[in-house]
Parts: structure tokens; sequence; C-alpha cells
């Protein structure tokens, strides 16, 4: 892997954070203190399956080489 496939690399997974935390965080505001309970573990498990969603559709149309 080149540097620039690396940095590419880390592109990625840094919108996929920024995608997931945003869901998370629209759905964790909903609950009292942010405790690990299990409906907070589900809105994040839930924002990042939906975060990975809309970057496959997001890089559909411009896939990385």
């Amino acid at each position: 892997m080149t540097a620039n496939e690396g940095q590419e690399q880390k592109q990625i997974l840094l919108k996929r954070i920024l995608a997931a935390a945003i869901l998370a965080a629209r759905k964790l505001a909903q609950y009292d203190g942010g405790k690990r309970v299990p409906a907070t573990i589900s809105a994040m498990s839930d924002a990042i399956r939906w975060a990975e969603e809309i970057m496959l559709e997001i890089d559909r149309p411009w896939p990385v080489k």
C-alpha cells in the first residue's frame, strides 16, 4: 500500500466515523445521560450500520481506484 492509498483509506474511515457519529448523536439525544444501556448500545450499532449503507451509496458513483 502506497502512502497515497493509506491516506485514501484514512479519509474513507473518517467519513464513515463522521456519518455514524451524526446518526448516533441524533438518536442518543433522546436518551438520558448517554449511559451505556441496551437502548444506547442499540442506537450506536444502528448508526454504524446506516453509516456503512450511506457510504456505500455515496461511493457507488465514484469508486476509489
